[in-house]
């Protein structure tokens, strides 16, 4: 099972940072983000197999792929930012920790104001005159 595995990686790296942490606490900022990444990239491959079902129902339904690949890239930047985010907040940076949600945020508005006009114009369609 993975999450033996990523709780094996977790407490592994908790206890080898906080022996690192008195003395070297450069190498232990860099443990983190690494256990981080280790952790990340374990659940890269389930989230591809996520992302290619949904990605299957989608074409199924008659979705059109451009707003779900939109939907998939809104979901990756809130991950990816919250990631970050964390990261540095464990570094004690959270005003640099908050302007990353914050740019994440963004982003994501920017994706999604195509999805919210086509809304918009289907809810405007159906209003009756």
């Amino acid at each position: 099972m993975e999450i033996i595995q990523i709780v094996g990686i977790g407490i592994l790296a908790t206890v080898l940072i906080l022996v690192l942490k008195e003395q070297k606490p450069v190498f232990a900022f860099l443990l983190t983000t690494a256990a981080g990444i280790l952790i990340f990239l374990f659940l890269i491959g389930k989230i591809g197999t996520i992302l290619g079902t949904l990605e299957r129902v989608a074409e199924s339904s008659g979705m059109e792929m451009i707003h779900i690949k939109t939907v998939f890239k809104i979901i990756g930047i809130s991950y990816i930012a919250e990631f970050g985010a964390q990261i540095v907040r464990d570094a004690g940076q959270e005003s640099i920790a908050s302007k990353i949600e914050l740019a994440g945020k963004v982003l994501i508005m920017v994706l999604a104001v195509p999805i919210i006009s086509i809304i918009i114009e289907t809810v405007m369609k159906l209003l009756p005159t």
